[in-house]
């Protein structure tokens, strides 16, 4: 097993609690709703929505995976960081045991917040992923998180 780590930093003018009450805490509700092409739904399988928690993800028409299965691994509201893993789903693509997410909303500059986030993605065996898959899938999250900050700057009175 091979794991290859990516990290990126996306800066935005939204406070990083109001950030991380929409983008996570919230995210089953609003994300279907901002960017219903990407994420038809969420279903949460196991758990009440807290560490160990199972949840289902419904991929909408617009892409290419049917569904993953995600496990929180750890939320904490007061630092506004999340973690969970992909432990099942057609986006692993037969290629990957799991892909781990770390993520942390930051103060930011003016007010603003960074999203910091760090992905592992565990291969199986020998086989190598080529950066072009970590990046498409990289572009997809920014796209959802983008239209959350977009969301909530149309809607200032949201999520205070």
């Amino acid at each position: 097993m091979g794991v290859i780590t990516y990290e990126m930093e996306v800066p935005t003018s939204i406070p990083p609690a109001k950030m991380f009450k929409a983008f996570v805490l919230d995210a089953d509700n609003l994300i279907p709703k901002v960017v219903p092409q990407a994420i038809k739904s969420s279903e949460l399988l196991e758990g009440d929505g807290g560490p160990g928690s199972i949840k289902k993800i419904t991929f909408g028409e617009g892409s290419q995976f049917n569904y993953v299965k995600h496990k929180i691994e750890g939320i904490d509201k007061e630092n506004f960081s999340y973690s969970y893993s992909v432990i099942e789903g057609d986006a692993l693509m037969n290629t990957l045991e799991k892909i781990s997410y770390e993520t942390k909303f930051v103060a930011g500059p003016d007010g603003g917040s960074v999203c910091k986030s760090t992905s592992k993605y565990y291969t199986i065996g020998d086989i190598e992923i080529k950066e072009e898959q970590i990046k498409a899938g990289k572009e997809r999250a920014l796209g959802m998180y983008k239209a959350v900050e977009a969301y909530l700057l149309a809607n200032p009175d949201a999520y205070n």
